[in-house]
């Protein structure tokens, strides 16, 4: 047998070896997750509590929006809520609880660790880009239902759009959390420079003054900053009345190929 037939089994052994004990590093890590109440809260929860606490608390969101077109009309005023919701959800993710899991990593020395075993360290972030992941669809889709079922929000005008426009979204944020966890040398400062992004952008996505009211510098603004983009882009597929959303698209697509390979090379193990 020569050399590279000894080798070939070999290298494809350590690569079974490695798919394997990734998932049990998912079970494992999911459940650790699970048991840290802050991230739950705010990666599950947060999201739709204040939904729903909105449209039950507000009389104007449960008033029909009457100026807008058929068959929006008829609709709570809740309804226009809810995309900037789901825009929410991706941002507190991706800049309030996924950068500081990752710098908590580095700071504790466990990425270093992992170095020095089977395991390679790049399996631990993998694993908790997947549980985000999870976390984010769990995090949207019961804001959804809850909206459709307690609140009577119509159903999306066009959810094809509004998948894409989540989808890049997340790729988006997740790039610039990335970015963020990539730098910061402690879990602390991860969290700071987090929020120092994450509320800006919370009002300029429609979180603080609504976008239907928005001022239009504001709305113009907001399109060139990934998680305006994303909530503009999701209320256009949601209400489907604005035509596709090309322009927050395209930013969205942008800011992935400009984040996520920056926050790969500046990325510190150590």
């Amino acid at each position: 047998m020569t050399a590279v037939e000894q080798t070939v089994p070999a290298v494809a052994g350590r690569s079974r070896g490695r798919t394997r004990g990734f998932g049990k590093l998912l079970a494992t890590e999911l459940k650790v997750w699970l048991r840290d109440p802050t991230a739950v809260f705010f990666a599950l929860v947060f999201p739709t509590m204040l939904l729903l606490g909105l449209g039950l608390a507000i009389p104007a969101f449960q008033e029909p929006m009457v100026d807008a077109e058929p068959p929006w009309n008829e609709a709570p005023g809740i309804t226009s809520y809810l995309p900037t919701i789901v825009a929410l959800a991706v941002g507190t993710i991706s800049l309030t609880t996924m950068p500081v899991q990752f710098a908590t990593f580095r700071e504790k020395g466990i990425l270093k660790r992992l170095s020095t075993t089977p395991m390679p360290p790049q399996n631990l972030i993998g694993v908790h880009m997947v549980i985000n992941v999870l976390a984010l669809i769990v995090s949207a889709g019961v804001a959804v239902v809850s909206a459709i079922v307690v609140l009577g929000v119509p159903f999306a005008a066009d959810m094809l759009v509004v998948l894409l426009v989540l989808v890049l979204s997340t790729t988006a944020m997740f790039s610039l959390g990335l970015l963020v966890a990539a730098r910061a040398e402690k879990g602390t400062s991860a969290s700071g420079l987090g929020m120092l992004i994450y509320f800006p952008s919370l009002m300029f996505s429609g979180v603080w003054v609504p976008l239907s009211i928005m001022p239009d510098w504001m709305k113009d603004i907001g399109l060139y900053l990934p998680l305006g983009a994303s909530a503009q882009g999701l209320t256009a597929g949601w209400f489907g009345n604005e035509g596709f959303p090309l322009a927050q698209v395209l930013v969205l697509t942008g800011w992935t190929l400009v984040l996520f390979p920056l926050g790969v090379k500046l990325f510190r193990w150590e």
